[in-house]
């Protein structure tokens, strides 16, 4: 969770603030050249920043406000390990549904590999640990992955079930 405060806590403050999930749905659309005002980005931007809602309020932060990184790792933590997978997924699913809206180039529902290497690229991997990533995913060498299993994937790596990295720092 660290790693993704850090992420996310572009401009160093030490709070994360609306704006900021807003920026990271504009590095994804950005990185496939899918301009801020495409129904693709501004969904993506609606969902991260429903996520932030999320967290603030259970952080008892106005939406207006910042959460600190104390307050979003406890948000995280709780979200995840006290909540469990089904508030996990209620939470991420919309997030998960913008990314392959900006990602799915070819417009089947579903991210190959090229769109899930760009994706983790835009996230700080490399090429070469994207590719990986996408490998160990993919189930039984699938040429794409749909939302379930996205969603799956991100569930998993938070859950510390998924050994390769699905953000860098």
């Amino acid at each position: 969770m660290k790693t993704r405060f850090d992420r996310w806590d572009r401009d160093r403050t030490g709070g994360l603030i609306r704006g900021d999930f807003e920026r990271e749905a504009l590095r994804i659309a950005e990185a496939f050249g899918v301009g801020a005002e495409t129904p693709a980005a501004m969904r993506l931007r609606a969902a991260l920043r429903g996520l932030f809602e999320l967290c603030a309020d259970h952080a008892g932060v106005s939406p207006a406000g910042a959460i600190s990184e104390v307050q979003f790792v406890k948000v995280s933590e709780d979200l995840i390990f006290e909540q469990g997978e089904a508030a996990f997924n209620r939470a991420l699913r919309p997030v998960v549904a913008g990314v392959i809206g900006v990602c799915d180039r070819d417009g089947d529902g579903r991210v190959d590999r090229e769109e899930f290497v760009r994706w983790l690229t835009a996230l700080g991997l490399d090429d070469t640990a994207a590719d990986e990533a996408f490998e160990h995913i993919a189930p039984d060498g699938a040429e794409a992955l749909c939302q379930d299993e996205l969603l799956a994937a991100i569930r998993d790596y938070h859950y510390g079930r998924l050994e390769v990295e699905l953000i860098a720092g």
